[in-house]
């Protein structure tokens, strides 16, 4: 595991790049969804595809009348899959939804509420059990769904830290979220838009042939960001 340093210079440069996209792109209200079972379905279905084919399948799920965890848990497999069907690979992720369920319901009733009482890390430890969640995956739900203080990280997060010179590409994922952690105020808030201005400024701007004109955290001559 990599020692990860917690500096005041760190900190600074973490909260000048939040402070530059949060000014550019103001207020996300970032995870999308009208309950925590409806952003943890979201976490799963989201993998490995883009967010508009998430809200067609979500979509599809509400018009079926079964977006709540007992109906979803209780419907036919096959059903599930084709109103899935738009997020793509839709038979895993429904394998995927299936296995979250069980845990759900085996564990808390099914009651999302109740799953958000547990303690953090013991939480993200069992959701890792899970088949078919990975880190990303369970601390989007963590996060948005239980509103827990945990940083998300994705792609965009190492891309854009890396060109940025925080970190190189042998950082793992842990050690990324412990940079952001230790050097980022404790706030459940903070982390959600953070997370959520790296996304919009990964798509926009930090791509893999990289946007930097009009990019929020572009690098002037005096005026280094990060």
């Amino acid at each position: 595991m990599r020692s990860v340093v917690n500096s005041e210079s760190v900190g600074k440069r973490l909260m000048a790049a939040y402070e530059a996209m949060n000014d550019h792109f103001g207020n996300l209200s970032w995870w999308p969804g009208e309950t925590a079972f409806e952003i943890a379905l979201g976490a799963i279905l989201t993998q490995n595809t883009n967010w508009k084919n998430v809200t067609r399948a979500i979509e599809n799920i509400r018009n079926a009348g079964i977006l709540q965890s007992e109906l979803l848990y209780k419907a036919d497999k096959d059903y599930v899959a084709e109103l899935i069907r738009p997020a793509g690979f839709f038979n895993v992720k429904t394998t995927r939804l299936r296995a979250f369920l069980e845990y759900l319901h085996g564990n808390y009733g099914g009651d999302m509420d109740e799953m958000s009482k547990e303690e953090t890390w013991k939480l993200r430890k069992s959701l890792l059990s899970v088949k078919g969640i990975g880190e990303e995956t369970a601390d989007s739900i963590l996060l948005y769904g239980c509103r827990k203080k945990v940083f998300v990280v994705d792609a965009y997060t190492r891309r854009i830290f890396t060109r940025h010179n925080i970190i190189d590409n042998k950082w793992t994922y842990h050690d990324i979220q412990r940079l952001c952690m230790d050097n980022l105020p404790s706030d459940s808030e903070i982390y959600n838009q953070y997370h959520a201005l790296i996304v919009e400024t990964g798509k926009q701007y930090c791509r893999k042939k990289q946007q930097c004109t009009g990019c929020p955290l572009a690098r002037g001559e005096n005026n280094e960001l990060l």
